[in-house]
Formats: C-alpha cells, structure tokens, sequence
C-alpha cells in the first residue's frame, strides 16, 4: 500500500491510535464538529453544541440569536441569549421570549445580509441595548429558511478589530447547515408526534374493532367451535360472527374489507352494525347479503374502491344443514372425517359495496359427525415466506385432513405452521378463521 508521502497533499494520519492526532487543529475540530451533529436527536441540544464547539474557533464575549418568524417589520423576538441564567426553549416556550420592535438588531434582521462591524458602539436609547452594552465587536449572520432570511446569530466582543472578516462566509456556511440540521430535527420531531398522535388513534380504533368480534363463542348443541384472529395492524378490515337465531338455528359468518387499518375498520363496522340490524329476522343468507350490498353502495362516496367479501351461513344443528350465500369470499372447506374435501362454492357471486345489479342466491349442504368446516380470509393462504412463496390452500388442507383433530386443534395446527413457515414475519393481511367440527 502506497503512503501519503509518496502523495503530496495527502492528509497524514496514524492507522494505529488516533487518525487525526497530527491534523491541522481546524480539521480536528471539524471531524468532531460534524461526527457529534449526527448524533443529535434533539435541536435544542444541538444549538447547545455549536455554540460551544464554535465559541472554541470564533472567540466572542455574548450571542444572541434573533427571529422574525411569524412576525411583521420592525418585530422580531430574541430567541437565545449567552447571558440569560434560564436556557428557554424558543419552541416550546415562545412566550418567555423577549418581543422588540426596531433598533440596531431588528435593521440587522430585516436586512438580511451579513455584517461585521470591527469598531462600534451602542446606542443607550436602542430597544435591544441590554444585549448590547459594552459591546465593540459585531458580525451579524443572516440564517435562511425557504429563501428568506428569517433567523439571525449575531456575536459580539467587548473590544474592537475581534472578528476576522476573511472568516465571514466559513461563519455564514457553518451557521445555516447547522440552522437546516436544527429545523430538520424540529419537523423530525413534529412527524413523530403526530406520528405518535395517529398511531395512538388507531389502537384506539383497534381496540374498539376487537370490541365488535364475539366476546365468546356460541355454545352450538353438537358442534365445537373456534376461532383464531390476527389484524395486519393497529386496526384491520377481517370480520367474523354468530348470530343466534333460535331453534337450535345459527347464523355464522366470515368477512374481508378491501385494505386494512382505520378504513377497513370503518366499513367493517359498517357491516357488522347492518347485519345486526338484519339478521335477526327471518332472512335467507342471499336476502341478507342483498340488502348489505344495497347499504354500503350507499356509502362509496365515503369510502371509494372499498369493497367487502363475506359468506353467511344459517346452520341447523338438529337437521345438521348449512344453508349459504357467498359475496367473492374464500369458498369455506368441509372436509368429511378426513376423507373426502367439499367447498361450499355452490352460491358464489360479487363482492359486497361495488355493483348495484348483483344477485345472489342460497344453496345448502349437510354436516355429518366427524366433519371439519373451516372459514377462512384469504390473509392466511396469501401468507409469504421471506423467499416471496405463498402458504397456499394444500398446506391449509394438511391440518385438515387429521380426522380426530377437534376444531380448536385444527386452528392450531394451522397457525403453528403458518407461523414456522413465515418465520415470524408478522402478517401483511388480517388473518382470520372459524373451524367448525360435527361431533358424534
């Protein structure tokens, strides 16, 4: 490897201590300088830290740091002061913040363009002269935000000829890259509040969601029941029911909300309510999912391109029938003790919110002892991988077939093995099943 005295020019350093121990003392403290500005997280911590690296090359007896922000000439605000015993925070407490009008430090500001004045003295009478007694040095940096000059830093020193005036663009650079870096932590700081603000809405909204799914599950004579959920986040658009309609009759759904979060969660209640409000009478599963796709066209104007997959079914424990509709959902699985598979696809037709012509019709099936009914979302089978595969319906099919699994059982097999397959990702889609097992 060639050595920087075979390039001259070349920065010498030394690979086995300290790389900068022989460099110039300004390379030095700009290495420092700017390796400590990364670190900052916060922009008043970050003023702290360039007034004092600076005050280490750019000797001055007081600063002051001014603001037109939001004010009209001759107004400004003094924001920091070297000399103030209380460090206030400019952002947070712009009322302590002194308010002045004219003077030497507001013509200063409004004129926008550096200064250095190397032999001055103070006018008693000026608005702002408590910031300015016995002061005889003044370089005055305009600092810019969307092309305007709307800060200022202006140092001072008790004696004359204190400021290099060679020094005044190195002064005005560093001074507005450290003023960006500060308003970038400022609206960093802002995102994340709102952030914070937003996220904390939609668990709310999460939790209000979860609120609407069945706190228990039905006690059906003769039929285990189980259910598993999972929102993709805060609050998801997955939907799941029972309704009990009397006589030994329930009605049970599935759901899926295009989209997930606060909207999907929106419509989803949207639905839930309308079923509530539908069910409980003498419907047929299409009649119902008829009138929900009248009630949410009503409501595509709120909430555009959204649409809703749902299967209703009205069960007859004593009779042991399922009679079904279906609006573009997963078909559900019945897999007869194990042997034989079944979708309950004879009544499929369009998603619920999108065609005001949609038609949809019943059919029926019967559920033996020892059959498996499970209804699923398509978050489960549209699971990845982290090499980009999908879980898929045979995998789902496997945990299935076991004839002696109960239905909570097949649940868990199911989502063991999603979880391995995925490896923990959490889900990009709400995840959501009912499993149903026909006992003896």
């Amino acid at each position: 490897m060639s050595t920087p005295a075979e390039h001259p020019g070349t920065l010498a350093f030394d690979m086995g201590g300290d790389p900068l121990a022989n460099a110039d003392p300004r390379m030095r403290f700009t290495f420092d300088f700017v390796r400590e500005i990364s670190r900052q997280t916060d922009a008043q911590r970050l003023l702290h830290l360039f007034r004092d690296r600076f005050g280490q090359f750019t000797p001055r007896d007081r600063t002051v740091s001014l603001s037109r922000r939001e004010l009209s000439s001759p107004w400004y605000r003094i924001t920091r002061c070297t000399d103030w015993k209380e460090d206030i925070n400019p952002w947070t407490q712009k009322d302590r913040l002194p308010l002045l009008s004219s003077g030497l430090l507001g013509e200063l500001l409004y004129a926008g363009v550096p200064v250095v004045n190397d032999d001055w003295r103070p006018d008693p009478a000026d608005p702002a002269y408590e910031y300015l007694e016995g002061m005889r040095s003044i370089v005055a940096i305009p600092l810019f935000d969307g092309g305007e000059s709307i800060n200022m830093v202006v140092m001072m020193a008790r004696s004359p000829g204190r400021f290099d005036v060679s020094r005044l663009p190195d002064l005005m650079m560093t001074s507005n890259l450290v003023g960006r870096a500060t308003q970038t932590l400022i609206l960093a700081a802002e995102v994340r509040k709102a952030h914070e603000a937003l996220d904390a809405e939609v668990r709310r909204i999460g939790e209000l969601q979860r609120a609407l799914l069945p706190a228990t599950l039905p006690a059906i004579p003769g039929v285990g029941v189980a259910t598993y959920y999972a929102a993709a986040a805060r609050a998801g658009g997955d939907y799941f029911d029972f309704f009990d309609l009397g006589g030994d009759r329930w009605g049970l759904l599935i759901g899926d909300v295009s989209g997930h979060g606060p909207s999907a969660a929106v419509v989803m209640a949207i639905t839930r309510t309308l079923l509530h409000a539908f069910c409980r009478d003498e419907h047929h599963p299409s009649a119902i999912l008829g009138y929900l796709n009248e009630r949410l066209l009503e409501q595509a104007d709120r909430y555009p391109n959204t649409f809703v997959t749902l299967f209703y079914g009205e069960f007859d424990a004593r009779a042991r029938t399922i009679r079904y509709a279906s609006a573009g959902h997963n078909p559900p699985i019945l897999m007869r003790g194990g042997r034989s598979l079944i979708e309950l696809n004879a009544a499929q037709s369009l998603p619920l919110g999108l065609f005001p012509d949609a038609k949809y019709a019943d059919a029926a099936d019967r559920l033996d002892p020892g059959d498996n009914l499970l209804l699923y979302t398509d978050g489960i089978t549209e699971a990845m991988n982290p090499q980009g595969e999908m879980y898929g319906r045979e995998r789902l099919l496997e945990c299935l077939r076991q004839p002696e699994f109960s239905a909570q059982a097949v649940i868990d097999c199911i989502t063991m093995r999603l979880e391995g397959f995925t490896e923990g990702r959490p889900p990009s889609d709400d995840r959501t099943m009912v499993a149903l097992r026909i006992r003896e």
